[in-house]
C-alpha cells in the first residue's frame, strides 16, 4: 500500500518536528504549537470570516459528523478549518491530520460554493488519505512513545489523556505498529534466554 520506506519516514518526522519544537521523541505533541511552528492559521468553523448563519448551520448542526476539517490554501499561507462541533481527542486528531497532508505536500482541497450559498467540499484521493492517516498516527504517538506507554503500564484512559487522543485513536497505532506483538515476543525471548 504506502511506497517503500515510507513509514520509517513518518516516525523520523515524528522525531524532526517534535526535536523542532523542544520536545524529546516521546513527549506528547501539542497540535496547535506544531501548526504555529509550520505557519498554519487555524480556526474553528465558527471562526471562519464571512462564513453565513445558514452554512454554519449546515455544517455544524444538521450533519455535524459529515465532515471533520478542511486544508485550505489562502495566498502563500495554509488555513486548516476544525469542525467545531467536535471535541475530546477529535479536534487534535482531526489537525494533525490536515497538518500531514500539509507535511506530505498534498495538494489542498479545493474550496467551492454553490449557486445557492452552500459550501461544498472536495476532498483528498484515498492514497494521501491514507498517507495523512499513518502520519497524523506517528505524530500524535510516534511507535518510541507507545512502547514507553506500554513498559510504564499506562493505562488505555491515562496513555490518552497524557497524549491528547482519544481511546480509538490509541488503540489503533497499537494495532497498527504491532508493539504489542514486539513486547510480547521480546519478553518471551528474556525468559528463554534467562531459563539457560
Amino acid at each position: 500500500m504506502f511506497a517503500r520506506g515510507f513509514k520509517t519516514w513518518c516516525e523520523n518526522v515524528a522525531v524532526r518536528q517534535r526535536r523542532e519544537l523542544g520536545l524529546d521523541p516521546v513527549d506528547p505533541l501539542d497540535p496547535w504549537a506544531l501548526a504555529r511552528h509550520l505557519k498554519v492559521t487555524v480556526w474553528r468553523a465558527d471562526e471562519v470570516p464571512g462564513l453565513d448563519a445558514r452554512s454554519l448551520r449546515v455544517l455544524l448542526r444538521e450533519d455535524p459528523d459529515s465532515w471533520s476539517a478542511v486544508t485550505l490554501r489562502v495566498a502563500d499561507r495554509h488555513v486548516v478549518v476544525l469542525n467545531s462541533a467536535h471535541s475530546g481527542g477529535r479536534p487534535a486528531s482531526n489537525l494533525t491530520h490536515e497538518l500531514a497532508h500539509i507535511l506530505l505536500d498534498h495538494t489542498p482541497a479545493r474550496v467551492d460554493v454553490s449557486a445557492d450559498g452552500l459550501l461544498l467540499l472536495n476532498t483528498y484521493g484515498r492514497e494521501q488519505e491514507e498517507e495523512a492517516r499513518w502520519l497524523s498516527g506517528c505524530l500524535l504517538l510516534p511507535r518510541d512513545a507507545l512502547m514507553l506507554i506500554r513498559r510504564q503500564g499506562l493505562a488505555a484512559d491515562s496513555a490518552a489523556k497524557r497524549y491528547g487522543v482519544s481511546l480509538d485513536m490509541l488503540q489503533y497505532r497499537l494495532n497498527v505498529t504491532g508493539v504489542d506483538t514486539h513486547l510480547t515476543r521480546t519478553r518471551r525471548w528474556t525468559r528463554r534466554r534467562g531459563g539457560r
